[in-house]
């Protein structure tokens, strides 16, 4: 019987309330704001949980999915990505967790954290629950 080989390089998993919370990281590693992260799971079949991120211009709500991506990459592939090249409205889907990562207009246009107010916010890190947009002045 032939025995199977394994590589050094096999993928690490991750639980969905773990990839949820690494996405809030890497969406806060990249300075966004209002990140919240949504246990849908006792309201929704779609995912597990729903992660919801603020950035300040097109540019930067690329640079979070790109670092999103990027970070995730040892955990597995995302599914699908919508919205990239316009970098208004980018949604990532892993399966069990959906990202969303607004331009700010259109996150309050949008209004997902009034959508899913039903269901319980996932407990983040101090400095990643309180980052907001940093003004100018």
């Amino acid at each position: 019987m032939p025995v199977k080989k394994t590589t050094a390089v096999e993928k690490m998993t991750l639980t969905a309330a773990e990839r949820a919370l690494k996405c809030a990281e890497l969406a806060f590693d990249k300075k966004a704001y209002d990140i919240r992260a949504l246990d849908i799971s006792q309201v929704s079949t779609i995912a597990d949980y729903l992660v919801i991120i603020s950035g300040s211009s097109d540019r930067q709500v690329q640079a979070i999915s790109d670092s999103i991506r990027t970070g995730l990459k040892k955990y597995g592939k995302v599914n699908d990505i919508e919205g990239e090249s316009e970098g208004k409205w980018i949604v990532m889907d892993y399966g069990d967790v959906l990202v969303h990562i607004f331009h700010d207009p259109m996150r309050s246009y949008y209004d997902l954290d009034g959508l899913w107010k039903m269901a319980s916010q996932m407990e983040l890190p101090a400095a990643i629950r309180e980052a907001r947009k940093e003004s100018n002045f």
